[in-house]
């Protein structure tokens, strides 16, 4: 395929996939913050981006699979008309329900409105894994392997821009303005993306002539990640980090609220500029790993992770903590290149599917535990301490396991890159 036609494709990919982003950054905002609007409870305030990320671990193995037999151009346009559909529905749902009723400290006032929402978010969840599968394990096909790292630097500082940049603030907007907007706005921009996702041509279906047995393709996927222990340390590093993460994302809703006193444009223009750190390190990963080396790159960032988790609950005012966010993307972002554009590079096209579906079971199957844990950490915490100084527990706790995880991890990470070169 010509250069000319390479970056035409790529640049259709990165479309659609930012225009996806695009809506997934609205609902970060969205989804947690009429949560907050239903119910004061921290647990219940967590589960709704529990329903977004329980399908990594229900259906990451099965989505593997069917990415390894099918189109992967067609799955994802199936899972994005899937998720315009759901946005659609969430969007009825709270204009029939309007107004809101007052959020109680325990429970929610509008049960039917708040189990609906869940549903909607469920469904999102589970095309999200189907799409994400089907896209990471496309973009090989796309681009060369040479060219990996700055594809992916390229895609995710586009992904940010819609994700954690322009999505969040649009989202606090919008949900400040019309509560039930932002929903259909994000079932339109599905749409966008499903008619950018037609025009890519090319054959995405991985050629494979063996029979076809789900237990025999998921053993094939298993045995080879198996047998590859940097990939193997990856995704158990990866893994335990999503769950602090995840710890941390939540337990900024209310921390924001309540402790910093500010609104959903303040909590949106906080993630905004955390997106910017990302943006960053995303144009500038291929640079850092060149100049580091894939496996120091991967050492220190992990470490970054710890003391922005320890920076967080110290800054004093939302200025401060946007800066931290800032940097901590863009630490994040280094590292996703260096291990993703690894295993890209890793795993044969024919079992991509199926080992990024097992990879990222273990990777984002954490995340679900990581929201509820904070919520659990808040409402445990509140026993024996002020609710203001509760609701810095998930920080602490999760500055602690990425210090746990970088000491544990350090060693491991040098070695098994360092056996890669060799």
């Amino acid at each position: 395929m010509a250069v000319k036609s390479l970056s035409g494709q790529l640049s259709r990919f990165v479309a659609a996939s930012g225009m996806t982003n695009l809506a997934d950054g609205i609902a970060v905002v969205v989804w947690a913050w009429i949560a907050s609007l239903l119910s004061r409870d921290p647990i219940l305030v967590a589960l709704m981006p529990v329903a977004l990320r329980l399908p990594w671990f229900l259906f990451a193995l099965p989505a593997g699979v069917i990415t390894d037999r099918v189109d992967r151009r067609r799955l994802i346009i199936a899972m994005d008309i899937l998720r315009a559909v759901a946005f659609g529905l969430a969007a009825i749902f709270v204009m029939l329900s309007m107004p809101l009723a007052t959020p109680p400290e325990d429970g929610t006032a509008m049960p039917i409105l708040f189990g609906a929402l869940l549903a909607c978010a469920l469904l999102v969840g589970i095309a999200e894994v189907f799409r994400d599968n089907a896209a990471q394990s496309m973009l090989p096909a796309i681009v060369p392997h040479d060219r990996l790292e700055r594809a992916n630097g390229r895609l995710w500082s586009v992904e940010l821009v819609g994700n954690s940049l322009l999505g969040p603030a649009v989202g606090a907007f919008l949900i400040a303005w019309v509560i039930w907007f932002p929903f259909a706005l994000n079932a339109v921009v599905f749409v966008l993306a499903v008619f950018l996702m037609f025009g890519l041509r090319g054959d995405f279906k991985p050629d494979r002539t063996e029979p076809r047995h789900w237990k025999v393709e998921l053993g094939q996927g298993m045995a080879f990640l198996r047998d590859a222990p940097l990939l193997r340390l990856l995704a158990i590093i990866t893994g335990a980090w999503n769950l602090l993460h995840q710890m941390v994302v939540i337990g900024l809703v209310l921390y924001v609220q309540e402790n910093l006193g500010l609104g959903a444009r303040g909590y949106g223009l906080i993630l905004a500029a955390g997106a910017v750190g990302g943006i960053l390190g995303g144009f500038m990963a291929e640079r850092v790993v060149k100049w580091m080396g894939p496996g120091p790159a991967a050492q220190w960032m992990t470490l970054a992770s710890a003391v922005a988790f320890v920076a967080i609950p110290l800054a004093p005012n939302g200025f401060a903590l946007a800066l931290v966010l800032a940097a901590f993307e863009f630490t994040g972002l280094v590292w996703n290149t260096v291990s993703v554009s690894y295993r890209q590079r890793a795993i044969p096209n024919e079992l991509l599917g199926r080992v990024n579906s097992i990879y990222r079971l273990l990777a984002w199957g954490m995340m679900p535990i990581g929201l509820l844990l904070s919520g659990v950490i808040v409402s445990v915490a509140e026993g024996a301490m002020s609710r203001e100084i509760a609701l810095v527990m998930p920080f602490t706790v999760a500055a602690i396991g990425a210090a746990l995880l970088t000491v544990v991890a350090w060693r491991p990470l040098a070695n098994g890159f360092a056996l890669v070169s060799d």
